[in-house]
This record gives C-alpha cells, sequence and structure tokens, in this order.
C-alpha cells in the first residue's frame, strides 16, 4: 500500500503530459518556456488573484515575499512552531527572528488570540514586529478573518503559507488568496505536485508583483543583465509547468475525491482517535489525513500495528520547530507551547491521496479498531 499513490495518476495523464513534453523538447526552451506563462495565468485565475508568479520551490515561495518586503535583521516574524522547517527557514535567511505561536487544538493551525501577547514579547527584546506567517496546516486554512484583525490592530502584513492547502478554501475564497501574499508548494506529495521542485506566489499588489519577478531572476531590470536588487535563481522549468498543467485539468476531481476518503476515515474512526475537525464554511485540501492518539505510547503501539499490516503512517510533525536544534539560539524551552508539543506526541498520519481504495481504507481502519 502506498502512502501517497503518484503512479495511478501518472497512468491517467501520461499522453497528454508526453504530448507537452515533445512540445518542449522540439521548442529547446526549457525554463520559463510558455508553458509556464500559461500556468501562472491558470493559477492565477483558479485562486482568484490578480497576479501569480511562478518559482523554483515552496521554499522559494516563502522566501521571496520577505525579500522582497525588505524584511531583515532586527525584524520580527511571527509564524507557528508546529510546521514543516521551511516556514521559519526563510525568516532567518533573511535575517529577521522567526517568533512562535502555538496552535489552536483543533484546528492545529496558529491561535490568532496569542499573536498579540508574542508582539509584546517581541518588543520587549528590542525586536521590530514587521510580518506574519500562518500555516495552512495539512490542507486547512487557517483563521484568516481573526488573523486579518490582529494583523490590523498590530501593523503587520501578512503571507499565508499555502504550501500544503492549494485547493482548500474559506467560504468560497481559494486557499493562497489571504493577507497580501499567499505562497504554496508544488513538491510532489502535495495536492497538486509536480514531478520535482515548484512553487507560486499569489498576490493582488502590482508594485509586489513586479520585485516579486524581479528577485526571482537574479534581481533582473530592464534584462537578466541588468541587475537592479539581490535576487535569486527562483525560476519554473518548463517540464515542471507542463506536469502541473495536466494535473490542474483533473485537480477538482481529485480534491473531491479526497474529500470523500477523509469522511470515510472520520466515520469509522471517530471514537477511537481523535479526527480531524473542519470549520463551518472551510474546505480542507487533505494534504494529509492526520489523527491523534491518546498519548505517544499508544501511537507508537498503533503505527506499528499498521507497518505488521503493510500499511504506511507518518509523523508530521515529531519535534516542534522551538525545540529544533537548528533554533537553540533563539531560547525557547519545554512547555514554551504546549499545544505544538502535545500534538507532536501524539499525531500521526493515515495514506490519503484519491487513488486510495475502499478496501484499503477499510483494511486501515480495522486494524486501528482491533
Amino acid at each position: 500500500m502506498q502512502f501517497i499513490d503518484l503512479l495511478s495518476q501518472k497512468d491517467r495523464i501520461r499522453a497528454s503530459l508526453l504530448k507537452r513534453i515533445e512540445r518542449i523538447l522540439d521548442s529547446g526552451q526549457f525554463i520559463m518556456g510558455p508553458e509556464v506563462t500559461e500556468l501562472e495565468s491558470r493559477l492565477a485565475a483558479y485562486v482568484g488573484t490578480r497576479h501569480c508568479v511562478s518559482c523554483s520551490s515552496g521554499t522559494d515561495a516563502l522566501l521571496m515575499p520577505l525579500m522582497a518586503k525588505g524584511i531583515g535583521p532586527g525584524d520580527a516574524v511571527f509564524t507557528t512552531p508546529f510546521t514543516f522547517v521551511a516556514t521559519a527557514e526563510v525568516i532567518s535567511l533573511v535575517g529577521a527572528t522567526p517568533v512562535f505561536v502555538d496552535v489552536s487544538p483543533d484546528t492545529f493551525n496558529i491561535n490568532p488570540d496569542l499573536v498579540g501577547h508574542a508582539v509584546d514579547q517581541a518588543v520587549q527584546q528590542g525586536l521590530k514586529p514587521k510580518a506574519i506567517i500562518p500555516v495552512d496546516l495539512f490542507g486547512l486554512p487557517a483563521d484568516y478573518e481573526l488573523l486579518d484583525a490582529v494583523a490590523s490592530d498590530y501593523r503587520l502584513w501578512m503571507l499565508e503559507d499555502a504550501a500544503q492547502s492549494f485547493g482548500g478554501s474559506i467560504g468560497g475564497r481559494k486557499a493562497g488568496s489571504f493577507g497580501l501574499v499567499g505562497a504554496t508548494s508544488f513538491f510532489p506529495a502535495k495536492p497538486l505536485g509536480a514531478y520535482g521542485d515548484g512553487g507560486a506566489i499569489f498576490t493582488d499588489d502590482d508594485e509586489l508583483y513586479a520585485l516579486l519577478r524581479s528577485i526571482r531572476v537574479h534581481g533582473s531590470g530592464e534584462d537578466k543583465y541588468s541587475n537592479d536588487r539581490i535576487g535569486i535563481n527562483g525560476r519554473l522549468d518548463s517540464f515542471q509547468a507542463a506536469v502541473l498543467l495536466e494535473k490542474l485539468a483533473i485537480f477538482e476531481e481529485e480534491l473531491a475525491t479526497r474529500q470523500r476518503i477523509a469522511e470515510a476515515y472520520s466515520e469509522r474512526l471517530q471514537g477511537r482517535l481523535v479526527v480531524p475537525r473542519i470549520p463551518k464554511g472551510y474546505r480542507s485540501a487533505w494534504a494529509q489525513y492526520s489523527v491523534l492518539a491518546a498519548s505517544t505510547e499508544e501511537r507508537d503501539h498503533l503505527m506499528q500495528a499498521l507497518q505488521q499490516a503493510g500499511i504506511p503512517s507518518m509523523i508530521y510533525y515529531k519535534i516542534p520547530l522551538h525545540l529544533q536544534k537548528a533554533y537553540h539560539n533563539l531560547g525557547y524551552v519545554a512547555g514554551d507551547f504546549p499545544v505544538s508539543e502535545d500534538l507532536s506526541g501524539r499525531i500521526f498520519a493515515l495514506p490519503m491521496h484519491p487513488y486510495l481504495k475502499e478496501e484499503e481504507i477499510e483494511q486501515i481502519c480495522s486494524v486501528l479498531l482491533r
């Protein structure tokens, strides 16, 4: 059994994808070819923003807006400790300081009620509060109604980390469209994934759009040999754009299937484990289906039972960022973010992809229930 099945999906798009790849081979436009322009147009239309800037990874999609906004040493950027390291890593890469805010125990997303206290702490440390990066964990968008109000109160601009939530929504408004700018990832395991690294940035801000396009190509000005600012090599290659265009054509169908699978899991496992809670009006992209055991010991026991039955499972995330060795210098200690620490000790993820069969769902749940 596969934790994420990319081969069944490949069989669906193989013929049309090969035609696109042949066109790229014949054209010789391997980087930033017409497929990239087409993809950006379709992604912007899907998300509902004026602009989309594709890039080479989800990490670059987070890094580039920070560079464009001049975030640097002495600045505080607020985010969650219960996420993949890239979210905090980009803050450190521009020389700013990540300031962590604990998550809500029901959604696993950043708790808006705790942001104000974190801002006060940052000011006491001599930092300048500048921005906030909420993470749409496991596919579920964060609480942007409350976060918008908090960001306004503390004069923070917001970068939505939609690396896991592309396709998710709140009241019909798509993930990636919240805040000043949104960023997503096309890592192969994501709901919309390439066959390599890739990412995209979304914004309605014309000036920011122009800066992002410049930063993507070494800070280029009138041409790539005219450099107006420090940038990166953040371009998307044409092959990955071709893959994403073909996957985008079946994406809504796959999202609907993910939703049915999540409902099937929750119906069977409710009462045995803590299953995901999706607030009214929200749609998750179901990048992962994660559940909570009663304890670390029970989690280990259940994961071992799954393994013995030939069923893969994963832990996202077993060490919260404030306790990672890379962030030892920030001075956080165990107990600083109790919800994130508790979740890290009990959470584990089950196979989730649109090609999971009903009999496989039954097999997974039967192992957990017995």
